[in-house]
């Protein structure tokens, strides 16, 4: 299988790091997408080369996957430690309730979104959440969606439709939204909403935290194919890139460059 012309580039940050980023784009009114990038969005934008250049032009791409870190340290690349999508979110709305930003929360099951809402805004202290919709990835639903956002005044927006949808929902409606940070985050509103609870501690550090989510939801069994592919396609692209110059998988960016 021939390796793409160009790899994908993953920031290195530690998630303090990630979150100065993501506040510094959301301050200085830049906005911009923010991709959680595992192992599983890898091999799709493998296949898919529209998902490669959202990725590729993203503000910010953090290793969510501890598959990605072992990618990219397997490189001989400095990665500093895994920034997931749920980590990321929850201490991102801690920060934006201190500086006086409003988050808006978008996607997953019904009524999810505004359940993550409620309890979010129950906290102590409180995180500001403008607003809450599930809403849907398909464009017919756009119009009402943006609408709803550039209403609630919100500069920040966690968008939960899964991956790739997500991603693609925020390439296609970004410009509509100018100087909002948007992010995928997949399954983190059934978590922050309750619905679904995160894997122990001992498992996330292990980096065993997919098997948690497959005994949760087994029918992700053949989406977890794509775990030993890529572990795979690392491994290969490891050794040709050492031996012969072949582009990377994967490449860590240091402070905006790659390494």
């Amino acid at each position: 299988m021939a390796l793409p012309v160009a790899p994908l580039a993953v920031d290195a940050l530690t998630l303090e790091g990630a979150v100065e980023r993501a506040l510094a784009l959301i301050v200085s009114g830049r906005g911009g997408q923010v991709v959680t990038l595992n192992p599983e969005i890898v091999m799709r934008a493998r296949r898919d080369p529209g998902l490669r250049a959202v990725i590729a032009s993203a503000a910010l791409v953090t290793a969510d996957g501890a598959g990605v870190v072992w990618a990219l340290r397997l490189a001989g690349c400095r990665i500093p430690a895994r920034v997931t999508g749920i980590d990321l979110a929850e201490r991102l709305l801690a920060r934006l309730a201190d500086l006086g930003y409003d988050a808006f929360l978008l996607g997953a099951g019904y009524r999810v979104a505004e359940a993550a809402a409620r309890a979010l805004t129950g906290q102590s202290p409180p995180v500001r959440v403008a607003g809450a919709w599930s809403g849907g990835p398909r464009p017919e639903g756009d119009a009402e969606t943006l609408a709803r956002i550039r209403a609630s005044g919100a500069r920040a927006l966690l968008v939960a439709y899964g991956a790739p949808a997500q991603e693609l929902w925020i390439a296609r409606n970004l410009d509509a939204l100018p100087g909002v940070l948007a992010i995928g985050v997949g399954g983190a509103l059934d978590m922050i909403a309750g619905r679904r609870p995160r894997a122990p501690r001992w498992m996330r550090y292990a980096g065993l935290e997919w098997t948690h989510r497959l005994a949760l939801e087994p029918a992700r069994w053949r989406r977890m194919l794509a775990l030993p592919a890529f572990a795979a396609l690392a491994l290969t692209s490891a050794l040709r890139a050492r031996l012969r110059g072949a582009p990377a998988l994967l490449v860590a960016r240091q402070e905006g460059l790659e390494a």
